[in-house]
């Protein structure tokens, strides 16, 4: 009925069918705003926590005795028993053992400084397999191997390509005579955080055992990946305080501080977008009732002098209203999950990743974010006209005859 009336030609050429059109588009353009306030928001969060957590996981444990766990000098020598406890904490997907050194890498031509990450052969390559862009890494469990992986800024700054070789000076302290290690190049990968690719090169462990003249089992650090980044700081703390004395349990949160405090912003953001969107839908979808109701003031009279409830009139302008609100929502809906489908299918937008950490615009949206954007919008445009719709009971038929 009320879908009827709005389309009704009559309707259509009255004053209020260009105020109804504004309306509806204000609350398309808000739901299409939050929908990708909020896609792309939680898409850059996401997006560079994942990065940090595959290329060096969540949490770190290593000696207390180094100045940096990125370049060990003192090993741990891990308790079996505090591994079983470590894999037995079930926020925790994996457990990797890692062996971590700064080096010289050259070329004939080029040299640059970088760390080499030594992983085994069991190593759980998964999440930066995703980055790879061309070749692969290629570890042995029953022998050393010579292969690596290494950051496209690295091999353009050196000018290698897969299969080329090239070479890395380094030793177990400053005072020693470097010893020098020959690596081919299997793989390049690019992640897109520019922080983190100009420094790791992946290759086999063992070579910086052998540097450092350690046994089988010493290592630098125990890598800590988590199944859900949100429980960052539980297993952090939990991990702390049950840790051995002499070791350090840093989170990736605790690294990289500032671009976590970076990315608190969004979330203010979001919030911000969200409450401006949701004030503009509410001021129109009210100023469309106000005139509908001016509009309708004869047909008010007339129908109370009819006998006509004022609840049964209010009914109608509230049912004619979300109709409205409605119409809006499913057309802000259906551009914004289109804009978000296109922009994640085809990564049509990019960032530089200098200052953004990531290459395109990441897009992270589930059905949970959908349904309860549009819960928030239709439940805050219904309380909005609930109060305008009682001027309804305010307009006396006699006031209205004596208008006509």
């Amino acid at each position: 009925m009320t879908k009827k009336i709005i389309d009704a030609k009559p309707y259509k050429n009255s004053i209020s069918a260009p105020i109804i059109k504004i309306g509806v588009l204000a609350i398309s353009i808000s739901v299409l705003v939050m929908m990708v306030s909020v896609a792309v928001g939680l898409g850059m969060q996401k997006e560079i926590k994942d990065k940090i957590s595959s290329i060096e996981g969540h949490i770190n444990i290593s000696s207390f005795r180094n100045i940096s766990n990125e370049n060990s000098i003192n090993p741990i020598v891990p308790d079996q028993e505090f591994l079983n406890w470590i894999d037995n904490i079930p926020e925790i997907s994996r457990v990797e053992k890692i062996i971590t050194k700064f080096g010289i890498f050259r070329t004939p031509n080029e040299f640059e400084g970088g760390y080499f990450k030594g992983i085994s052969a069991e190593y759980n390559f998964s999440e930066i397999e995703r980055f790879i862009i061309e070749g692969e890494l290629i570890l042995k469990a029953d022998k050393v191997t010579n292969n690596v992986v290494v950051s496209q800024i690295l091999s353009d700054k050196l000018r290698l390509n897969v299969g080329d070789n090239f070479q890395m000076l380094s030793s177990k302290n400053q005072d020693d005579m470097p010893s020098v290690t020959g690596f081919k190049i299997s793989g390049i990968y690019n992640s897109g955080f520019e922080e983190l690719d100009s420094k790791y090169i992946f290759g086999d462990y063992r070579h910086i055992q052998r540097i450092n003249k350690w046994d089988k089992n010493e290592i630098s650090s125990i890598e800590i990946h988590l199944n859900n980044h949100s429980d960052l700081d539980l297993v952090s703390d939990m991990v702390y305080l049950n840790s051995p004395s002499d070791y350090d349990v840093v989170s990736s949160k605790e690294k990289y501080y500032s671009i976590f405090e970076w990315i608190k912003l969004f979330d203010k953001n979001i919030v911000a977008i969200l409450f401006i969107m949701t004030l503009v839908a509410s001021i129109n979808i009210i100023s469309v009732l106000l005139v509908l109701i001016l509009e309708r003031i004869n047909m008010i009279g007339i129908l109370k002098a009819l006998g006509a409830k004022n609840s049964s009139i209010r009914k109608y302008f509230i049912y004619t209203s979300m109709y409205l609100i409605f119409r809006g929502v499913l057309i802000g809906n259906f551009i914004g999950g289109f804009l978000i489908f296109i922009q994640q299918k085809f990564k049509i937008i990019s960032l530089d990743s200098k200052i953004y950490y990531v290459d395109t615009v990441p897009i992270f949206f589930k059905f949970s974010h959908f349904l309860y954007l549009n819960l928030l919008i239709l439940f805050v445009c219904f309380c909005a006209i609930i109060i305008p719709s009682f001027l309804v009971s305010k307009i006396n038929p006699k006031d209205t005859i004596k208008f006509n």
